[in-house]
């Protein structure tokens, strides 16, 4: 038998008028297609379990969210926005129909039970390498130990140093910044060694 919390009946009755009952409808559809849900709060908002995460919902000032935990592989026609498969939802009919919905958690709970695993993120491309700045590139010819440091590090640390330098505004902030750079890498830092463990 599936329980409800009354965290998420708090959470409903604080939400705004205009969102009380879009709530109460995805609460009751998914509880009438899966009668063994359970309720509870993560990250301060209602959340639906059934053998692991089948979903959550939310409520913002203008619109509300709902988004299954597998959601590409439930709603594969729609693409994620505002936290879910269905967009900002400002009213109810914003939402599948019925039996639609009920249809998109029945598919939800045989995944969960299937062990299926959500779908990782889409990674993002790796980052083009920056071209070298002239004037880092004169000051590391001058300095071998800062330059053997600079091509063992990884792309994302060279990226760091460079757009650090050529962030700068002022050319004496510039030359500023190009000389504790060579200087750090000499002592084999990175730029942001000071908050690493």
């Amino acid at each position: 038998m599936g329980t409800r919390d009354p965290r998420v009946d708090a959470y409903i009755e604080r939400s705004a008028p205009f969102a009380q009952p879009i709530l109460e409808h995805i609460r009751s559809v998914m509880h009438e297609a899966c009668p063994d849900v359970e309720e509870t709060m993560k990250w301060s908002m209602p959340h639906f379990m059934y053998h692991g995460m089948l979903g959550g919902m939310s409520a913002f000032k203008a619109h509300c969210a709902f988004g299954f935990w597998k959601g590409t592989l439930i709603v594969p026609e729609q693409e994620e926005a505002a936290m879910g498969q269905f967009g900002r939802i400002e009213s109810i009919k914003d939402l599948p129909p019925r039996r639609k919905f009920v249809g998109y958690v029945k598919k939800a709970m045989k995944l969960n039970e299937e062990g299926v695993a959500a779908p990782r993120a889409a990674r993002s491309r790796p980052k083009k390498p920056l071209p070298m700045p002239s004037d880092l590139a004169k000051a590391l010819g001058r300095n071998r130990k800062a330059r053997a440091t600079f091509d063992a590090f990884p792309p994302s640390h060279r990226r760091e140093y460079i757009e650090w330098i050529t962030e700068a505004k002022r050319e004496d902030t510039r030359a500023r910044r190009v000389d504790q750079a060579v200087e750090w890498m000499a002592d084999g830092k990175s730029r942001n060694w000071k908050y690493q463990k």
